[in-house]
């Protein structure tokens, strides 16, 4: 690169870079609106199922029935309510003030260890059927501990189909939070990569200082260079601060190399910064900008990208579209590093994808955008 390349790239570096610190909405999104995400995320959305209120029915009171309610009180999971009749739990139960009923039977303790019998009832509320499965799968557990318990006891042997021995890996505690908050970063940094890069061209024409730069020496190359680079390293900032909110505020475990986190998150951004510019480029007016930006990568980045809802749990066509989501693939990597560690078949794979996807964006970019008023 000669030397007035370099001065004309180091000019329309400092002045985005002006632009950017007269600009206190892009500080905003590029540092407080990732503060106010995660702790948005981190503390208040959860999809671990806890304190479910549960409706307790024993019709006739006994030691084993006493027993098993006990094992309901200590559970985490429930917050067990008592009713002396089935009719006033399915009260509750429409009323919302439960949404499950386990219903000891009068021959409970006469019907336990039988075959073919059903000495509890179980009900629950299917309206949310993720809430649903999760409340059932609770209410088996407890019942099956408190019956291997109470077998043993008894000096009688549970014939069970198989002995189940769960081993959880990669989040143990299962918890929510260390699935949503990585996944959240690439989120965030979709938001900041790509809704700020959106109006940098479409500010420069509706300013009308983009005939000035038409005039200028300056090259195709070394303008969007120069646009892009304050913007990297605001975009990397984000990701920084992020990354640290994660692992010092929420706990959750950074279990690969923080180098190949960087090394991902910069070639997300890269991919991130050329839709914004491509964007820009395409809608020549910023409010058109930033709609497109929200609509094309912010909203997919949510849905689509595997950062709240199973991909694999998605109709086939819309598994389909995700693969057009360069945020599936950051959200793959994430999660691997994170909980996981350097697992490089996923890293290169999705690495790859991206990669791809970085030079179409920013080539079509360089091509759509002209040194001439026409479009």
């Amino acid at each position: 690169m000669s030397a007035a390349a370099r001065m004309r790239l180091a000019g329309m570096i400092r002045k985005e870079s002006l632009q950017i610190l007269r600009d206190p909405s892009s500080i905003a999104i590029a540092f407080v609106m990732p503060m106010v995400l995660l702790l948005l995320f981190g503390y208040g959305v959860s999809l671990d199922a806890r304190h479910i209120p549960l409706a307790l029915v024993v019709e006739q009171p006994d030691a084993n029935s006493a027993s098993l309610v006990g094992a309901f009180q200590r559970s985490e999971y429930f917050d067990p309510h008592q009713f002396a009749s089935i009719q006033a739990a399915q009260k509750a139960f429409d009323r919302r003030e439960v949404s499950a009923i386990v219903w000891l039977r009068a021959n409970f303790s006469e019907r336990l260890l039988r075959r073919g019998s059903a000495p509890i009832g179980v009900i629950i509320n299917g309206v949310d059927a993720n809430q649903a499965r999760i409340s059932e799968g609770y209410i088996q557990g407890v019942w099956q501990v408190w019956l291997e318990a109470y077998a043993v006891s008894q000096g009688v042997e549970l014939v069970l189909p198989a002995a189940l021995e769960p081993r959880i890996w990669f989040n143990a505690a299962v918890r929510s939070r260390e699935f949503l908050v990585p996944g959240l970063i690439a989120v965030i940094m979709t938001l900041i990569g790509a809704m700020l890069t959106s109006m940098v061209v479409a500010r420069e024409w509706e300013r009308g200082t983009m005939e000035a730069l038409m005039v200028t020496p300056i090259r195709i190359g070394e303008l969007v260079v120069g646009k892009l680079v304050p913007y990297f390293v605001l975009g990397m900032g984000g990701m920084l601060l992020s990354v640290a909110m994660a692992v010092w505020l929420f706990g959750v475990p950074l279990r690969g190399s923080f180098l190949l986190l960087t090394a991902a998150s910069a070639l997300f951004m890269l991919v991130a910064l050329g839709m914004g510019l491509l964007i820009s480029v395409v809608a020549r007016n910023q409010f058109v900008a930033g709609q497109l930006s929200i609509l094309i990568t912010f909203l997919p980045a949510f849905i689509l990208s595997g950062f709240i809802f199973q991909i694999s749990s998605m109709p086939a066509p819309i598994q389909l579209i995700t693969h057009l989501i360069p945020a599936r693939y950051f959200v793959a990597i994430l999660q691997s590093v994170f909980l996981a560690g350097d697992i490089w078949p996923i890293v290169l794979a999705n690495g790859a994808a991206l990669l791809v996807m970085m030079v179409i964006f920013l080539g079509l970019a360089g091509r759509l955008l002209h040194k001439r008023l026409d479009a």
